[in-house]
């Protein structure tokens, strides 16, 4: 009897352990995207640049 006890309860836990998690709530502020920003405009720069430097040589 005690191990089918034990059984029983070991098998809801599992279930339980398994279980997903509930929804997380809303969304709070949006993450700011600075640094990406700064990274295509250093990258648009220095494209940019090598054209010129490239038409220059012409």
């Amino acid at each position: 009897m005690k191990s089918i006890f034990v059984s029983i309860l070991v098998l809801f836990f599992t279930f339980s352990l398994r279980a997903q998690p509930g929804d997380p709530g809303g969304g709070g502020k949006p993450v700011p995207i600075g640094g990406v920003e700064l990274l295509l405009l250093a990258g648009g720069a220095l494209g940019i640049r090598k054209i010129v430097k490239q038409h220059r040589k012409r």
